[in-house]
């Protein structure tokens, strides 16, 4: 700049584009109108030409005389117009800005028309639903701001910004409801996300592990969801929610595991249908994670329990396996695996065919050859199908079957009964944001059984869950 700290626009520029490397996406204008030396600097990934022209360059060329900082920032098309300082010139190019130098005056304006080419809003993959709203968050967290601020006319949601990541510098938006949310909540993410030391945030999921009260645990303590409309009800709640630029999950904070439990459809049909459907959840995953494992300890500890038609099926059905049953057992689920992991990376023509080849001809060839015993394919195969009774959980429930299968090869039933304990009592010491993990049931909350494995109707449920600490408890007036 020169001794009355005007800016030398040329000078300007060239450092900049230093300092971006001299990226081939880095474009700057020069105009000279009335004495007056006017620079431009944008990024061509984020801004489109058309919009640079219409919103910024043309209305300044249209300017007469008396050409000023002040009339040229009139002079813009933009609800984005800003004064920044000269150390936030690159940051600002870097989120999309146009920066805006001149060399009669010592500001600096920043002019946001970024324009990303962003999917529109549809029905998520992970959670369909058979009535209710299909909207689903996108990878633009502007547009998912839309979809929640659309939720809450009210000037009660509270959308706090931050960014993290020392190299992407990732948007990252605290959401919540002012005057229902306990502040310590509030206070304990804000406190997470800032002690974040980390190059990059790609995904929500790079959240995960530093908001986690234990971050080396195998189970879920971190909610999470594509769809709006489970995360407006979540703040009614009492909650917070996490939105990730780039990313269509949000996280959302207390988590409880009864949420899993519970699904979409569940607050848009009959409640005694939901509650039904929960129960069936329940035995689901029951029968996910110890199914195989208990069918092993029977057939090694205690065949004598077994019904005699049903032992003689088995000992009839087993005579020619050249396996033993734990790693007959074990090769048919990890056969199963290996087949979903195929089916889920392959193209969705290729994937469905690879399923069906793969269960139905394998399985049956499998069978036929006397590598396999058809109990203990049917077992297995009720076992990952029940898996999916709470999608959700798939990945934690997976781990835990194979745990149990092994307990159930060593130990028994015995070790199946202690393994349950044991999980049971270490779910019951996780606390996450001041919520117990196992909340209603283990501290036994009465009050939030109203939504909990039973659904009751929403007239019902007048007051928000005691599960976690909030500011306003009362949800429907009397």
């Amino acid at each position: 700049m020169s001794s009355m700290n005007f800016f030398n626009i040329e000078n300007e520029i060239k450092k900049i584009k230093k300092e971006l490397h001299y990226s081939f996406d880095v474009c700057d204008r020069m105009l000279k109108k009335e004495n007056v030396t006017i620079g431009f600097v944008y990024l061509k990934s984020f801004t489109d030409n058309l919009i640079f022209s219409t919103a910024i360059y043309e209305p300044i060329c249209a300017l007469k005389e008396n050409i000023s900082f002040e009339s040229v920032k009139s002079a813009v098309f933009s609800n984005d117009v800003k004064e920044i300082k000269k150390d936030e010139m690159v940051e600002n190019i870097l989120k999309g800005a146009v920066v805006v130098l001149m060399n009669n005056a010592t500001k600096i304006l920043a002019v946001d028309i970024q324009k990303f080419n962003a999917r529109s809003p549809s029905e998520p993959p992970t959670t369909p639903v058979i009535q209710g709203p299909r909207e689903g968050f996108t990878e633009d967290i502007k547009t998912n701001i839309g979809l929640l601020r659309k939720r809450f006319y009210s000037a009660d949601l509270v959308l706090k910004n931050m960014s993290v990541g020392r190299r992407t510098k990732t948007q990252v938006v605290i959401c919540f409801l002012d005057s229902v949310v306990d502040k310590k909540i509030v206070r304990e993410v804000e406190k997470k996300l800032k002690k974040i030391d980390i190059d990059g945030v790609v995904d929500s999921y790079y959240l995960i592990p530093f908001l986690s009260s234990r971050p080396n645990s195998i189970f879920k303590q971190i909610g999470n969801t594509e769809k709006p409309d489970i995360v407006s009800a979540k703040l009614l709640e009492g909650r917070v929610a996490i939105m990730v630029d780039n990313s269509p999950m949000v996280l959302t904070v207390p988590f409880v595991v009864l949420e899993e439990l519970q699904n979409t459809n569940d607050y848009y049909t009959n409640y005694f249908y939901a509650t039904l459907l929960r129960f069936i959840r329940l035995v689901g995953v029951l029968i996910a994670v110890l199914g195989p494992g208990v069918y092993i300890a029977m057939q090694l500890f205690h065949y004598n329990v077994m019904p005699l038609k049903y032992l003689i099926t088995i000992a009839d059905s087993t005579q020619q396996i050249p396996f033993t049953p734990f790693i007959e057992i074990l090769f048919i689920s990890l056969l199963f695996q290996i087949l979903y992991e195929v089916s889920l990376r392959l193209p969705s023509y290729l994937g469905l065919a690879t399923s069906i080849v793969g269960a139905l001809i394998l399985g049956d060839t499998g069978v036929k050859a006397g590598l396999i015993s058809p109990p203990s394919v049917i077992v297995v195969a009720i076992a990952k199908i029940a898996l999916y009774t709470v999608p959700e959980q798939s990945a934690q429930i997976t781990i835990l079957q194979f745990i149990f299968l092994l307990v159930g090869a060593s130990v028994g039933l015995l070790g199946v009964v202690g393994g349950l304990i044991y999980i049971i009592s270490y779910l019951n010491s996780i606390e996450n944001f001041g919520a117990p993990y196992l909340a209603p049931f283990s501290p036994f909350i009465l009050k939030d059984n109203k939504d909990g494995l039973l659904r009751v109707p929403i007239t019902s449920m007048r007051e928000r869950p005691y599960s976690f600490n909030v500011k306003n408890n009362r949800r429907l007036k009397s």
